[in-house]
């Protein structure tokens, strides 16, 4: 009954109005305002400060500095071997598996669509057909930076507007086609063994999406928004590297291409993840 009044809940808020309100006040650099909400925010989820650079409310600009705040050097050991993938964020796997033609497994009952994921263009989405997937929950205690699995070059970047659903397991047993229906930016990298997809998921309060080569991504508007770097000067982001930013938390969906690579069998549903761990073996 709770889950179910919990989702109920989110069809009947204004979602995105909550998501620019709390916005606005974790953009406020007003200590008064920001230095006890960073202090509840860190006891309330047992945030672990001894491994960030800054580690007091009053060394943060504001809410969002702290949320999006860096590591100390070291803090994260990437797994450089070529032949793995590694894990681009702090989190705890909700689902990952093979791709069933177009359909994405989300939960028990639940599905949701490849073309659709990536904004509708079925040209990006045709490589990934019977591929492989792997959907990555970042918790608010989380680190919030997005990295590298492996070196790529952009190809392409979308914004899909959306729906502002919490991203969390009540919700994504819940609401049809979760991933498909939320706000998310969808980045295309050419790689060694071929495209890859990361999608970058907004949620209830997610006040934006940053990525490091277009800055403030979402929300920019409520048409899909394609954008194509092929005919520019090319953007390689090595492997480890930071692509991305969530300013409160969300999900990441990665999608690969059919035959390039194998999650580990120690890799289940539930499973919490580490930045830089060896996440997936290339064929």
């Amino acid at each position: 009954m709770g889950d179910r009044l919990f989702v109920l809940m989110q069809y009947l808020l204004p979602q995105h109005l909550i998501s620019r309100l709390v916005g606005f006040l974790a953009h406020s650099t007003i200590p008064a305002i920001k230095d006890p909400f960073i202090r509840t925010f860190i006891k309330h989820f047992k945030v672990n400060m001894d491994e960030a650079q800054r580690q007091t409310p009053s060394e943060f600009e504001s809410f969002n500095d702290f949320f999006t705040r860096s590591l100390k050097p070291g803090a994260r050991a990437i797994d450089m071997n070529p032949q793995h993938l590694a894990c681009p964020v702090d989190g705890a796997i909700s689902q990952l598996g093979q791709i069933n033609g177009e359909n994405l497994f989300q939960a028990k009952g639940c599905e949701f669509d490849l073309t659709t994921l990536l904004g509708g263009n079925s040209e990006l989405a045709n490589p990934f057909i019977d591929g492989n997937f792997a959907t990555i929950y970042l918790a608010p205690k989380d680190y919030h930076r997005i990295h590298m699995p492996c070196d790529g070059t952009l190809t392409h970047m979308v914004h899909v507007p959306g729906q502002l659903f919490s991203v969390n397991q009540a919700t994504a047993a819940k609401v049809p086609g979760l991933f498909a229906r939320n706000e998310r930016v969808v980045a295309i990298f050419d790689t060694e063994f071929g495209p890859m997809a990361m999608v970058l998921v907004g949620a209830m309060i997610v006040a934006s999406v940053e990525t490091v080569w277009a800055g403030l991504v979402c929300p920019t508007g409520k048409a899909v928004s394609q954008f194509n770097y092929g005919s520019q000067e090319p953007i390689h982001l090595k492997k480890g590297e930071e692509m991305g930013r969530f300013k409160l938390g969300s999900t990441v969906v990665m999608c690969l291409p059919k035959g390039a690579s194998q999650w580990p069998t120690e890799l289940s549903a539930g499973t919490t993840t580490r930045l830089g761990q060896m996440f997936a073996l290339l064929n």
